[in-house]
């Protein structure tokens, strides 16, 4: 590391330092985590530090000890949200009133906040995950009363048109501000659903994992396969369900630790094949 040395010229004999003081250290990297409750790392017990984006992290600062995380991932985004703010009072789902997207973003949304960050840290980011759009398959009603659009016999075209436009969106900004070079990793969901053995609601998981699939292939971003890793569709589906999410224990849909590690591992074999 290079030294800058503070010279003094002395009356009499030579010049000598009299202080050194260490440069700048530019060698910090940064692993770029966005999206919904998943890359916020949430679950029922409260706690918010042992989701997929520390597990990914704590594997990739082995071989990158200055890689730093940032999170910007928040609980009820939706593409929708993501990309224009808070949709409330409206019945899509996001974080929360336009204050709380004032306070969580300042630049307005979390993709603003996510392109000003990566345009800043140009040459710096290793890795941008994301994983966005289950918000989308749910919505009020006019009484606000929460419907999931997988239980419904209509399906979810209408909310997957509007999630594939708005990632597909979401998907170019991001890669206009990272560059080329950066990997930008994208996710599949696990079915929370399984253990109501409803297959219609399994077909309209896989439709929607589908949709999610083939937005981020035609953005040539690769997708971490967490749906096969947690067997969905499979017989055994819910046994995976029950022990790596809450769904079994409080009913709450969220990876627990164990299953966000999984998570973790998926996006680690994707963005490092």
């Amino acid at each position: 590391m290079k030294r800058l040395f503070a010279l003094v010229t002395l009356v009499v004999v030579v010049a000598a330092p009299q202080s050194v003081a260490a440069a700048p250290d530019h060698s910090t990297t940064y692993y770029l985590s966005l999206g919904d409750s998943l890359a916020e790392s949430f679950q029922p017990n409260g706690d918010l530090t042992n989701g997929y984006a520390e597990q990914l992290h704590a594997a990739l600062v082995i071989d990158n000890p200055k890689l730093e995380l940032v999170k910007l991932g928040c609980g009820g985004e939706s593409t929708a949200s993501m990309r224009f703010g808070s949709q409330l009072p409206t019945v899509v789902i996001s974080c929360g009133t336009p204050r709380n997207y004032d306070a969580l973003f300042p630049k307005g949304t979390q993709l603003a906040e996510a392109v000003s960050f990566l345009r800043a840290h140009k040459g710096k980011v290793r890795l941008v995950t994301i994983d966005i759009g289950a918000n989308d398959i749910q919505r009020f009603d006019a009484d606000f009363n929460l419907i999931i659009c997988v239980f419904e016999d209509a399906g979810c075209e209408a909310q997957l048109a509007a999630l594939s436009r708005n990632l597909a969106a979401i998907l170019a900004e991001l890669r206009a501000a990272a560059g080329p070079g950066v990997p930008i990793v994208g996710m599949t969901y696990y079915n929370a659903f399984a253990p109501a053995f409803d297959p219609e609601a399994d077909a309209h998981v896989s439709e929607f994992n589908g949709a999610l699939t083939s937005t981020y292939g035609a953005a040539s971003v690769p997708v971490a396969d967490v749906a096969g890793a947690f067997h969905n569709g499979q017989p055994d589906s819910v046994e995976f369900i029950c022990a790596w999410t809450w769904v079994c224990t409080l009913g709450d849909l969220h990876a627990n630790t164990v299953g966000y590690g999984v998570i973790a591992d998926e996006f680690l074999k994707t963005a490092l094949p």
